[in-house]
């Protein structure tokens, strides 16, 4: 056996499970602290709070009582209230048992409703806003284009003319008005793409007509992590020359071909540093989520386009960036629940539901991609757990909540035998969950 050879491999398989591990863990802790300060907001002590389970690697106690810890399995974390009987909050109804009045208030299970339904929310909520901070930061770090699209650096294509320079304000293209930076994408369908384009641009203040690179060349904007693309390892700026020896000079050419293949190999010529090279790769079948809420089927190797310059931007403004993060967040949460819908009406594959094991290989790979990416990636799986924890099922935040409806309209709560079917069931229900996500990550394509 080839020891030196495992190497790359082994050390790729630690970096994507040190990539879960963090992922994960600030995940948790984020949704576990929800729980843990509104609780005590609301007058509910809690005697652990833990990230990880299993053995006790590190504990230290605060001074209201709470021990905080780190356990050597890295892979969840949970809150013990007291009262509770194990990190489920099941009730430990003989620690109940001989409570003072002030005792019994200061338990999860003695409580009133609305402080253990607001302790119970603040675990998704806190996900919800971990998310929404993240995708407005992002936002203010990157910017927006500018309004005019101007030029600020040009990208390295292959073209014999380039007559576009940094600070062109693009007035029109081949003839055709700009549009308002909103709008500016409309350009791809209303102009016909020709390998040299002509250009109107303002510069130092005086109209003139230049020629340059087509503005939508099939160029690799952005490779999605866990990809066809990424695994052929194309990179971010390649640009695809032809496909089955076919020259293409524009982006939707190029997703046309890709479209078209039916997921059979397609080999691509790709220009990348002034050298042509040859990458081929199996495009595949993707259920892609559309704006209403539906969904469309084809076939993709992972590559987002790009321009043949980055144009200038400028920092939004905190109502625009705020937005942003609300907007990501209903988007991600609408086309989840969407996609769950149609997957259970058979419209679309079962292959769609990912497990640890696939999570962890998109984590690896954002990772290997950089701090943006990897950033990015914790905002949207902290948008799913925070979804996820509401669905109403015993053992999850949603059915503890199903619960407490359940006390507000009878006033009771379930009797404690129901309430250990109830969770022993939900236990269950997500244990077979995890199974058939697992068997996806090992046999889906």
């Amino acid at each position: 056996m080839d020891l030196a050879g495992l190497i790359p491999t082994f050390g790729s398989i630690v970096f994507t499970i040190a990539a879960f591990v963090v992922a994960l863990s600030v995940i948790v802790a984020i949704h576990e602290y929800g729980h843990y300060i509104v609780g005590r907001w609301t007058g509910i002590k809690a005697d652990v709070f833990s990230v990880g389970f299993g053995p006790v690697l590190f504990s230290k106690t605060d001074r209201h009582g709470t021990a905080w810890q780190i356990a050597a399995l890295p892979f969840g974390g949970f809150v013990k209230f007291r009262g509770d009987g194990n990190a489920a909050s099941a009730k430990d109804a003989d620690a109940m048992i001989g409570l003072s009045d002030q005792d019994l208030r200061e338990t999860m299970h003695g409580a009133p409703l609305w402080a253990r339904t607001l302790t119970v929310l603040a675990g998704p909520v806190f996900n919800f806003i971990l998310s929404f901070l993240i995708f407005a930061a992002l936002l203010m770090t990157r910017g927006v284009a500018s309004d005019p699209i101007t030029i600020e650096e040009l990208v390295a294509i292959p073209s014999s003319i380039q007559e576009l320079e940094p600070g062109d304000i693009i007035l029109e293209v081949n003839g055709f008005v700009v549009p308002p930076t909103e709008d500016f994408n409309d350009l791809r369908t209303s102009v016909e793409p020709t390998e040299t384009a002509t250009y109107t641009v303002l510069r130092e203040g005086a109209e003139t007509t230049v020629r340059g690179p087509w503005l939508f060349p099939a160029l690799a904007g952005s490779v999605s992590p866990g990809s066809a693309a990424e695994e052929a390892e194309l990179l971010e700026g390649d640009v695809i020359t032809a496909v089955d020896g076919d020259p293409i000079i524009d982006f939707e050419q190029l997703r046309d071909k890709v479209r078209a293949s039916n997921g059979a190999a397609i080999a691509l010529t790709v220009w990348r540093d002034g050298v042509l090279g040859d990458f081929t790769m199996a495009p595949r079948r993707t259920d892609l989520p559309l704006a209403d809420g539906s969904f469309e089927t084809h076939y993709i190797i992972g590559v987002s386009p790009g321009m043949s310059f980055v144009p200038a931007s400028e920092t939004p403004s905190i109502g625009q960036a705020l937005a942003y993060g609300a907007n990501q967040i209903v988007f991600i949460t609408k086309s989840s629940l969407s996609g769950l819908y149609h997957m259970v009406v058979g419209k679309i594959s079962t292959c769609n539901i990912s497990g640890p094991i696939g999570i962890a290989e998109t984590s690896g790979q954002a990772a290997s991609q950089g701090w943006v990416s990897f950033i990015w990636f914790i905002a949207v799986l902290s948008t799913a757990v925070g979804m996820l924890n509401l669905f109403p099922i015993p053992v999850l935040d949603g059915g503890h909540l199903v619960f407490y409806f359940w006390e507000a309209v009878t006033g009771r709560p379930p009797s404690d035998q129901a309430l250990k079917y109830l969770m022993a069931g939900g236990l269950t229900v997500m244990l077979g969950l995890m199974l058939f996500a697992v068997t996806n990550d090992l046999f889906c394509p």
